[in-house]
């Protein structure tokens, strides 16, 4: 018999003293428990915003695993007629590739299996509004008829493989709440549902599926289950809704968005008992493909026609705002850099004003800032890179021209070094030291320009390097010099555009989920924060993992034009703007995450 150790890779030590004293990665027992400490980042449940579709529409269906592998096809575009009806597109978790079309163009349609094996069900095909009984499956290349349904009908739901599905309710007309099981060969018709509807959801598999929601005369949340005999109604959902999404089993299940109306973005867990109000998707719609799992979903399309696609996952490190030190005048429109235990901010303006603002720097310990030596050149609205013994400044607001003076920071003092060869304000900057450093968009007035233009310090002068693909000021940045990303901004309007650099180019990656200007960020390339902004959106954080943003944890006070620094761990957001003044106030990110996990009990 294999020992303890053997299978861990470590002996169970008696520990004095108490579990809270125990180090990093230590066994603990008591006279009943195995014990094990570690640290990881709490999670949370989050949806973020995927790659778009290539053909915006609604009314498609999809299939797959999770929200990594899954196709959606058919739908409706009442612009773009023959090319969304039969379209099929293929997710690997980042983009999507357009395959092989049905062979007959439909919408309304059901859909079943995985993103190599699936169906495509009924449906409405043009024109005129056909209802079919046509079935398709998909092999992983193209699509093959196979037979029919015994119900045409439109907006149905559907659960199972391409060789054992369901199919349940839809719009025949009237409603209906036929059901139909599949055996990979032909279709049977089976016992209805309890209500007839439209518009329902479907998840799980042939002998143990859920209905969600749906219309019959009024909007529906009826839940009913499925045995492989016949539906049982279960608990409601909290939101009645129909043209909603399901994932999952049938005992730990999703149902999100739907027209209520209107388009909701509400999403509930299913417990196998009952419905959980979680997180929110980023986007309120109705009328897309929803495929996945409990844990990994996906939501593509929407009504009316878009390219919008959101994942949701279970995992997301979570977060939470707090206050820290003020800092000593309050300003705004400063730059930042650092950590959140040693940072440094600088520069800005006051409003109700205060002359001598825009020269001042303060560093700060983690919990109080302290006024250091000035910048030679007062200004606001500039950009930084760096960190608190070692910063670059550039750019900013003299006021409303554009400046090019860069100053480098020591630790102890500033000192004016090679202008940028683009005066500007309203940049973004990347860089890991004052030896190191990018700078990108921007603005300048008059004659009122925006910028492209991005710009490498490689310690005594600055060089013209590929630009942006979108022009744009007031936006942000994080990274080094050569692994950065940019987003956010106007263009105008304004953005939610992100590009990601690689040391010689910029290439467009997935959109922040809000579009804003004056916004801060923190962190790398593959792991940050974008924070704040103006109006409605002054408080939303977004977390970035390498692909995607993600909605987590609000600031606890609405405002822009701030200073960010640290990681996407442990942020800093000090100064800015809260209307109708500027502000001192500093608020810290943390991710919390010492755990301890029972591993035995005896």
């Amino acid at each position: 018999m294999s020992t303890y150790k053997q299978i861990q890779g470590t002996a169970v030590q008696n520990n004095a003293g108490t579990l809270e004293n125990a180090a990093e990665g230590q066994l603990w027992y008591d006279s009943t428990n195995i014990i094990f400490k570690y640290s990881h980042p709490a999670t949370t449940n989050a949806w973020s915003t995927g790659g778009n579709l290539n053909t915006a529409r609604a009314a498609l269906a999809g299939a797959g695993s999770d929200n990594t592998s899954s196709i959606v096809f058919g739908g409706d575009n009442p612009a773009l007629v023959p090319e969304t009806f039969g379209g099929t597109e293929s997710y690997n978790g980042s983009s999507w590739t357009e395959v092989n079309d049905l062979n007959t163009a439909r919408y309304a349609l059901g859909g079943a299996g995985t993103q190599t094996a699936a169906l495509a069900i009924s449906g409405l095909s043009p024109p005129g509004a056909v209802y079919q009984t046509l079935v398709e499956s998909w092999n992983g290349t193209s699509w093959t008829e196979v037979n029919d349904v015994n119900t045409a009908r439109s907006q149905f739901g559907a659960a199972g493989t391409n060789t054992a599905a369901l199919a349940f309710g839809g719009f025949t007309p009237p409603n209906t709440g036929a059901t139909e099981s599949w055996n990979g060969t032909s279709w049977t018709e089976v016992n209805d549902l309890n209500t007839a509807k439209r518009g329902n959801a479907g998840t799980g598999i042939q002998t143990a599926a859920l209905s969600v929601g749906g219309l019959s005369t009024v909007y529906l949340a009826e839940t009913e289950s499925w045995n492989g005999t016949s539906w049982t109604e279960l608990n409601d959902l909290n939101t009645a809704r129909y043209r909603l999404g399901a994932t999952g089993t049938q005992t730990t299940a999703l149902a999100f968005g739907g027209d209520t109306p209107p388009n909701t973005a509400v999403t509930e867990s299913y417990d196998g008992t009952s419905w959980t109000e979680i997180v929110d998707m980023n986007t309120a719609q109705s009328y897309f493909a929803s495929t996945g799992s409990e844990n990994s979903a996906l939501a593509a399309g929407n009504s009316p026609p878009a390219v919008t696609t959101e994942e949701f996952n279970t995992g997301v490190a979570a977060g939470a705002w707090s206050t820290g030190g003020d800092l000593n005048t309050a300003r705004d429109s400063l730059a930042g850099t650092g950590t959140q235990t040693a940072a440094l901010a600088f520069g800005g303006e006051n409003t109700p004003f205060v002359p001598g603002v825009g020269i001042l720097t303060e560093s700060y310990d983690g919990t109080s800032w302290t006024e250091v030596n000035d910048l030679n050149t007062g200004r606001d609205q500039l950009a930084a890179a760096g960190t608190q013994t070692s910063t670059l400044g550039f750019g900013g607001n003299p006021p409303n021209l554009g400046l090019g003076e860069t100053e480098s920071w020591n630790g102890t003092s500033w000192t004016e070094v090679n202008d940028l060869n683009t005066v500007r304000q309203q940049l973004a900057g990347a860089g890991s030291d004052n030896t190191s450093a990018l700078a990108f968009g921007g603005f300048t007035t008059p004659p009122s320009t925006r910028y492209t233009e991005t710009e490498s310090w490689n310690g005594t002068s600055w060089t013209e390097v590929n630009d942006l693909n979108t022009e744009r000021n007031a936006l942000a940045g994080f990274g080094t010099n050569t692994a950065a990303l940019a987003f956010g901004g106007v263009i105008p309007p304004p953005t939610g555009v992100t590009e990601s650099w690689n040391g010689t180019s910029w290439t467009e990656v997935n959109d922040l989920n809000t579009a804003r200007i004056y916004l801060a960020g923190a962190g790398t390339q593959t792991a940050g924060l974008a924070f704040g902004g103006p109006g409605v959106n002054g408080t939303l954080t977004e977390s970035w993992n390498g692909t995607s943003w993600t909605e987590v944890n609000d600031l606890n006070a609405a405002k822009y034009q701030f200073a960010g620094a640290g990681t996407n761990t442990a942020a800093l957001a000090a100064g800015g703007f809260i209307p109708p003044v500027s502000t001192a106030a500093t608020e810290e990110w943390n991710v919390p995450g010492t755990i301890t996990e029972t591993i035995a009990t005896f």
